[in-house]
């Protein structure tokens, strides 16, 4: 069966919508907003988040979630990680006994601090595959070379699941560590947050190699104490996605660190910005996880200081670098 659903039609989810039907899936695209699907399915394309693509008029773009879901062998979850439960509440009673999940979503939900596949897996009985890795949508779009990680826990299933995702110019690796590749996903976002902030105010090359590092460090000890594979975050969704993220003016979550380094508040930018910056709520629930874990993640509590207690951030910036001094590497 050959029957794809992609749930979300942000830029990464209307990305591998077009992508897949490219490569001879039948998919069909779910869009929350009942005016964008409209939009969507008048024009072909979608002038919100991707608006230099036309959509594969073999693309079934629906607003009813259990027309997309009802005969998908794969589904796909395009959805931010704060909405994640509510979508699946109700579509998961639709889909295909056989149906597999493949989470595209990168965050850690408020309140539970669930990963995406957790969420998941507690709202259904199907499997769940995660991808995830350095691959910005207008990048994929254009199909300049990426390569990403697929996370999963069955073998055989991840054989599959590889050849499904893996195209010319996409190349898809497969892992067995679901837990460190959602914790790299969702952390970098955080880190992308501060490295716009130092980029902003100034702070030159070493400080933001520095915070990538460091940064780093601090994703690995966390994602460590929650049961993940150390040399994951070695890999294309640990370091690979962390630099993209932490480099460019094409990450939402970078764009939100260097406004606040230019001094708006985060309620001005999330007022300003059409498309969810997931870092913003990650830094909350990393912020509480690494309390309750009882691991240090110093980057991570100033991130938060800056965005939930108005923290001034070059008073941050002076926070990490007064921290007492430390051997490099400890556990």
């Amino acid at each position: 069966m050959s029957y794809i659903a992609v749930i979300g039609a942000g830029s990464w989810g209307t990305t591998l919508a077009c992508l897949l039907a490219e490569k001879g899936y039948d998919v069909s695209l779910w869009v929350h907003e009942k005016a964008l699907a409209d939009t969507l399915y008048e024009t072909r394309v979608n002038t919100i988040y991707l608006p230099d693509t036309v959509i594969p008029e073999s693309i079934r773009v629906t607003n009813n979630i259990e027309d997309a879901l009802k005969r998908a062998r794969y589904v796909l979850n395009a959805v931010p990680s704060q909405y994640v439960r509510d979508v699946f509440s109700e579509g998961s009673h639709y889909m295909l006994e056989e149906a597999v999940i493949v989470s595209l979503s990168k965050g850690i939900e408020r309140g539970t601090h669930l990963t995406v596949s957790s969420i998941l897996k507690e709202l259904s009985n199907h499997p769940v595959a995660v991808l995830s890795g350095p691959s910005f949508a207008k990048e994929v779009i254009r199909k300049l070379p990426t390569a990403v990680t697929l996370a999963i826990e069955d073998r055989n299933s991840g054989y599959i699941l590889q050849e499904v995702f893996n195209m010319n110019n996409f190349r898809v690796y497969t892992h067995d560590d679901i837990i460190g590749v959602e914790i790299g996903g969702a952390l970098k976002n955080v880190m992308a947050i501060a490295s716009g902030i130092s980029d902003s105010l100034g702070l030159g090359n070493n400080a933001r190699a520095s915070l990538i590092t460091r940064g780093l460090a601090e994703i690995k000890r966390l994602g460590v104490a929650l049961g993940a594979q150390e040399r994951t975050f070695s890999g294309l969704s640990g370091i690979g996605d962390l630099v993209l993220t932490c480099t460019s003016l094409l990450s939402r979550n970078y764009t939100v660190g260097v406004r606040l380094g230019e001094g708006l508040k985060i309620k001005d930018i999330l007022e300003q910005s059409k498309s969810v910056a997931e870092g913003i709520t990650t830094a909350e629930s990393s912020y509480e996880l690494a309390r309750k874990f009882g691991v240090d993640m110093p980057i991570v509590e100033q991130v938060y200081d800056v965005i939930y207690n108005d923290k001034d951030p070059l008073q941050a910036v002076r926070s990490l670098l007064e921290r007492s001094l430390k051997t490099e590497f400890y556990r």
